[in-house]
C-alpha cells in the first residue's frame, strides 16, 4: 500500500519530531522512525542508548514495539530520519523485526538535508527468516 505524498510528508514530519527525543549521548547519532498503519494511525520511536552499549534500542524497533503493544493494525509505511549525509538503512536486527511485523510496508529513508531513498521492508531482507521455518518441513 503506497503512501500518498501527504501521508509520506506527515510520516516524515513525525519521524523528524520524534528524532528530537532520541537518547544518544554516546554515539550522538539520533534516529527517528514513524510508521503508519492501515487505519492511518502513526506510531513513533527514537533510538535509546545505554551505557552498556548492547542494551540500547534502535528507533525502528522502539516504533514497531510501540505499535504492536498499543494495538496497531498492519503497518503500511515507514519513515526513518537521520542527519547522515546519505539515507541510512535499518541495521540487521531492525530489518528482521520489521520483516516479522511489516514485511510488505513501504519504506522511505530520509536525511535532515532532504535526501530520500524509497524501498520496501521486503527488499531490505532477501531470503528472510520467518515463522515458516519454525515448522518442520517435509523433504
Amino acid at each position: 500500500m503506497t503512501a500518498t505524498e501527504s501521508q509520506e510528508a506527515a510520516l516524515v514530519a513525525a519521524a523528524v519530531e520524534v528524532r528530537g527525543r532520541a537518547h544518544c549521548p554516546f554515539s550522538g547519532f539520533a534516529v527517528g522512525c514513524a510508521m503508519r498503519d492501515v487505519d492511518g494511525r502513526i506510531w513513533t520511536g527514537a533510538n535509546v542508548e545505554n551505557a552498556s552499549y548492547t542494551l540500547g534500542l534502535c528507533a525502528e524497533r522502539v516504533a514497531i514495539f510501540h505499535a504492536v503493544t498499543h494495538g496497531a493494525g498492519k503497518i503500511a509505511s515507514i519513515a526513518v530520519v537521520t542527519a547522515a549525509e546519505v539515507p541510512t538503512p535499518p541495521c540487521g536486527a531492525c530489518r528482521q523485526i520489521l520483516f516479522e511485523f511489516a514485511a510488505d510496508a513501504d519504506l522511505v529513508l530520509v536525511t535532515t538535508g532532504g535526501a530520500r531513498l524509497h524501498s520496501s521492508v521486503r527488499d531490505l531482507l532477501p531470503l528472510a527468516f520467518d515463522a515458516g521455518f519454525l515448522t518442520p518441513r517435509q523433504p
